[in-house]
Order: structure tokens, then sequence, then C-alpha cells
């Protein structure tokens, strides 16, 4: 530290001046290699998660056992003595007296002294006889579901109605793990499954129009798995076995496939469907297994009642985050501290299916971050299904370390690219009603795409013709992308959230004089500048934007562009939502903040004046983005955005708004806390 360069801490009390070396210090240690936490999103649980763990006590010492109520039946009917003798037998017996005089209570009997006698030979080792008996479970709690022959109705306030629902549910997944273990769970693949008194044809069919069966690798259950990072988990009862479908990468087939991480896990849910049950002409049964999608639909037709499914949009999520290629430590620090390697991940990346009628949200991270940093929005806003249905959610890497104004050039050209790639003829309306959310830094690049430069942002460069400057090719090329654009037509909607739109205090002069050595600025930039002030003489203005090298100068008070883009002329279609944060802070934030804000933005440079929405909301700026209120607001603006749609569509617009299936909740838009318009 040269102590002589005094004229930065003169303008610091003494406290921040401290502060402001100890994070640079904090982060100078982290590009040397400091450890970082652990990348896991979700843990293997010891055992699987089993709802009827307690009611059939699967993991006591005497291990699974019927329920009283059950044992009540066959006392009724003399049947208790069999318990302890030939399962096979007293699931006969049973069987017929349900045959001579039907009832559901008969029928649920049968699948859970089946589904205790699977599990019991599955403890044993026995998989054979697990399989039949886990069969004969999913098929009697089937019956008792929907099997409209029983002459008294369904009873949805019985106990035994939901526990129905588990036995299927558990019993299908018993199934299902055994005919994976056996390398025969393939779409389109049929199996046979010997029952205790008849065969069952199975045949697996795919039925996500999201994803095709040559998209899966290999599928796990969610029940093996604890989400760990992730607030909140999204599980939805119904029927059916939630799984974590894995992809595998499919180079060059799709133009979409650029955009899919490696291991994308996706959510699948498995319903089987008997189609005909056995008759005295036709002992054998015939059943579908369907592998579902719940991002697509989360309900089924059965007997013409719409069923929902069992779903678990979280775990999938959590699973892809889990793989080492997205370390959010390792990805965010090599953005800040080596930009030139970030480049090679730099990008556009959808952790969903591309769907050409759903409106895309591009979220955009801020300063040492990365899309990671969106997952707790991402996970609250895609369990809506009004958003589910009307939205798909997009992700931008950009290498954080450089100005914030190189990474809105290359946003410009990937987001050109992308719709070039997935949609050359511009059939897909949707595509052009985009919105972006954008936090701290990534504001600024957002908004950056939605203005007219026209030539204010080179005079900030210089007063002169850009056509006199002497330049070679590549470095006129990119200084044109750079400051010379016309705002994206496809953008409707910016969120800025904790963005400096004045700048920020914590890029004083300490920290950018820190930033520049920890910082390895990208060749390309050093060279460009040499060359252009070489070449150049007496071109440039005094402060112009050459000597701007790391995004921690970008972010000064004193940037130059920061004040052209607060006036620069928006596209008309635009409409800017803005988000702040406001808390009281300690530490080392709050002695590096000036004013009430966020404790790196304050209130005066977070608000923009030209918002159609803007709040402030109790969270400090590494929350803010994640906050529930936050979130709130997004959701709301996103539910606005294809109301007015409906009401006055762009150009056709998109397709109306899907309604929620029918049966689930709707929940109407409201406003998030507090607005701090004048």
């Amino acid at each position: 530290m040269p102590w002589n360069y005094s004229h930065g801490t003169d303008r610091l009390d003494h406290r921040r001046w401290r502060a402001s070396l100890a994070a640079l210090l904090i982060l100078a240690v982290c590009a040397g290699g400091c450890t970082t936490s652990s990348n896991k999103w979700v843990a293997l649980r010891s055992t699987p998660k089993n709802p009827l763990s307690d009611t059939l006590g699967i993991v006591t010492r005497q291990g699974p056992k019927p329920t009283p109520r059950t044992l009540q039946l066959l006392r009724r009917y003399d049947l208790d003595n069999l318990l302890s003798g030939d399962r096979g037998k007293l699931l006969a017996e049973l069987e017929e007296i349900d045959e001579k005089e039907p009832h559901r209570e008969n029928v649920y009997a049968l699948a859970e002294l089946a589904y205790v006698g699977g599990k019991r030979a599955e403890q044993a080792r026995q998989h054979e006889q697990a399989l039949e008996l886990y069969g004969a479970s999913v098929l009697h709690a089937y019956r008792y579901l929907f099997d409209e022959e029983y002459l008294e109705e369904t009873n949805f306030y019985d106990p035994h109605f939901r526990r129905a629902c588990d036995l299927y549910n558990t019993a299908l997944e018993g199934t299902l793990r055994i005919v994976q273990k056996q390398g025969n769970l393939k779409p389109g693949s049929t199996q046979v499954i010997q029952t205790s008194n008849h065969a069952c044809q199975l045949e697996i069919n795919w039925q996500s129009k999201n994803w095709q069966a040559d998209d899966f690798d290999h599928f796990e259950f969610v029940s093996d798995y604890e989400v760990q990072r992730l607030r909140n988990r999204y599980h939805n009862y119904g029927l059916g076995v939630p799984l974590v479908a894995v992809r595998k990468k499919k180079e060059g087939v799709d133009p979409r496939e650029e955009y899919y991480p490696e291991d994308l896990s996706f959510p699948l849910t498995a319903f089987l469907r008997v189609v005909s049950p056995p008759t005295d002409q036709s002992p054998s049964l015939n059943a579908v297994l369907e592998l579902h999608d719940p991002l697509d639909h989360s309900k089924v037709d059965v007997v013409h009642n719409l069923v929902p499914l069992e779903t678990d949009l979280s775990t999938p999520l959590a699973h892809t985050l889990s793989q080492p290629d997205l370390d959010d430590t390792h990805i965010s620090t090599l953005g800040l501290l080596n930009p030139t390697k970030a480049k090679n991940v730099q990008g556009l990346y959808m952790l969903e299916p591309f769907q050409k009628d759903k409106i895309p949200v591009l979220m955009v991270h801020g300063l040492w971050s990365s899309p990671v940093t969106w997952m707790e929005m991402f996970n609250d806003l895609r369990s809506d299904p009004l958003i589910r249905q009307n939205y798909q959610f997009w992700f931008y890497l950009y290498p954080s370390g450089q100005p914030f104004w190189f990474s809105a050039a290359q946003m410009r050209e990937d987001l050109d690219h992308m719709r070039t790639t997935v949609d050359p003829e511009h059939q897909h309306p949707a595509l052009d009603q985009m919105v972006l959310v954008g936090h701290s830094m990534g504001g600024l690049v957002s908004k950056l795409q939605t203005i007219d430069s026209g030539n204010k942002f080179w005079h900030t460069l210089s007063d002169q013709p850009f056509s006199e400057l002497d330049a070679d090719d590549e470095v006129r090329q990119g200084l044109a992308r750079t400051f010379f654009f016309d705002p994206n037509p496809s953008i409707r909607r910016v969120v800025t959230i904790g963005t400096p739109h004045r700048g920020s205090e914590f890029a004083n002069d300490l920290t950018r004089w820190l930033g520049r050595k920890i910082i390895k600025i990208p060749s390309l930039i050093m060279l460009g500048r040499h060359q252009l002030i070489a070449r150049n003489p007496g071109f440039f203005r005094p402060d112009a934007p050459l000597n701007v090298t790391t995004s921690i100068d970008s972010l000064a008070p004193e940037s130059p562009l920061l004040p052209v883009l607060l006036t620069a002329q928006q596209g008309p279609w635009v409409k800017y939502h803005n988000i702040v944060g406001e808390k009281p802070h300690k530490g080392i934030t709050g002695w590096l903040s000036g004013g009430s804000g966020d404790g790196v933005v304050t209130l005066d440079s977070a608000r923009i004046e030209n918002a159609s929405s803007q709040i402030a909301v109790p969270a400090d700026h590494s929350s803010v983005h994640r906050h529930p209120q936050s979130i709130l607001e997004v959701r709301r603006i996103l539910l606005e955005h294809v109301a007015e749609l409906n009401s006055f569509p762009y150009g056709g617009g998109v397709e109306q708004v899907s309604s929620v299936e029918s049966g689930e909740t709707s929940v109407e838009s409201q406003t998030s806390g507090t607005s701090i318009l004048k």
C-alpha cells in the first residue's frame, strides 16, 4: 500500500477508509485462492422420504405393519391369522371377499397389505416378490381412487382417501426403483409385471411436449434428496412420483442446445394409468406409465376428472445447481478478477426448455456475481402457475470485472445472435415482449439495451466526429459497438434492483486503486487504449472514459457515462420499474455507504425519475433481489405485463394469458414494499 496515496483518504473518514481497505483485501485474498463454501444445493437422505413412514411404522424395529383400521377389517373376516403367513394367500382371500361384496374399504386394505408385504420383501432382498406386491398395491390404490363400479361414493374427508393417494405414489415409486435397477425403465419400452393373480403389461410413454424422449439420459427420485440452499421448496401434492430427469447434451443437433448447460436436470412426474382392467375373458391388465412435464401441465384427466400431479420443481433445480461447473463462488470470482478467462463461459443460459409461445424474462447479475444469484427469485416465481404458464426464464452471464458498457455491448450481440439462431424469421411474437431484470450493475447493463445512444455516449470520449478517428478496424468496430447503438425492439420492460444509477461511494479512490491491482484487465482493452491515445493526439476529452478499465472504475459517482445513461432517450415502447434497498447497516457496508440506502447504493443514487413503478424494500445490497417483497414486486410487474398484452397487444402480441387450470388458486396482483416516488 503506497502511503503517499493520501488524496483518496482525504474524502473518507478513518473508519470508512479502513472498511474500504478491509473489503478489497478480502477480495485480494480470494483472488489468491481463498476457500469457498460448499456448492451443494441438495444432499442425499439416509433413507428416502416416505409419507407413510409414521402411519405404517416403516422405519421401526418391528418393521412395516398394517394400520389398526385394516387389522379390524381382517378380524371381521377372520383373516388376521394369515398376516404372518403367505401374503399372496391373504390378498387372494380378501380379493374373493371384495368380488362378492365390493366395497372401497376392502380395496384400500388390499392396497395397504400389498404395500406392507412389498416393503418387507424388499428389506429381505426378495426383489421379484417385492415388485409383484408393489405392483398389486398400485393397482388396488388406483381402483380405490377411480373405479366407478363401487356403489358408494368416494369420501374425500376419509383419511383413507389421502392414504390411498400415498399408497399409490409410494408403491409406484417402489415399483419404479426395482424396474430401474433392472435397466428396463426406458420410454417407448413395454414391461410385464406379475401380480398375485394376473399379469400387468406396462407401456412407458413420454408425455412432455417441451423435451423429447431421447433428451432423457437417466432419472433420479426426488424423495432421495433434501434441498439445502434454496429458501423455499415447491412440492405440490397429487398423484404420481416426482423425478429428477437428467438431460444429455446433444451437440450440433438443435440451435437451442448452446443455451443449455451440461447435465441440466428437469422435473418429471411418473403417473401410472390403467387402460384396460382384467376380465374373465382377458385376465391380463394393460397399464401405461406416463412421464409428464409439470412445466407443461400439472393435471391429468382420469375417468373424466382432472387429477393434480404430485410435482416438485425445486429439487431438480437444486440438483442442476450442485454440479461443479455451476459453482457460484468460482464463476463470480473468475468473472470479476479475470474477465478474459470468463469470456469462455459468458453468454445466455436457459435452465428450462425454450418455449416459443412464452415471454422471456432475462435475469442479469451484478458485480462479483453470476446467474446463480437469481435462483431464489427464479424458484419462487416459477412456482406460480400464472407466471409459469406465460413466462420462460433466461439468465445472462458476463465478466463483471470489466466496465459495464463493454458488458452491455456484448449482451446486445448475444441477444441478436440468440434471436437469429432460434427464430431467424421472427415468427415467435412472444420473444418480442421480453422483460429484463437486473441487479446492481446488471441493472445498468440491462438499461443500456433499451436506449438510443445517438452521439451522446461518443461525446463522453470526444467532441470530434467518429469518422475522423484513426484506429485499426478491430478497435474501431469495438468502439462503434460500445458507443453507438439502438434500443432493442424486443425488450418491453426493465426492472432494476439495487442499481447505482448515479454510481456508488463503494467505488472510491482506494477501492478503485486496489481493483486495478487485482483485476486482470483484458489485454485488448489496454492495447486499444494505448493505440487510440498514440494515434489520435488531442482527439479525446481530458475526462474521457478511456482510463476506465475496470467495473469498479465504471461505477464511480464521477463516471462520465452514468449521467448520459440517466438522460438518454429510451425506446418509446419500454417501461422501467425500480426496486431499491433501504436498511440501516453496521459493519463494512455501513461505513462505505453515505446516507440511507442498502449499504452500497444510496437512495439518491438508486432512484430514477422515469419509472412506471418504484418501491423500497428493507434489505441490504447483497440480498435486495432475494427479498420476498422484491420477488412479489417482480411477480406483480410480470402479471401486469401480461394483462396489458391481453388488452393492448403489440403487433398482435402473444396469445391471451393462460388461465390457471381448474382447481388451482388464483392470486390477485399487489404492490409490495414502500413507494418512494415523490
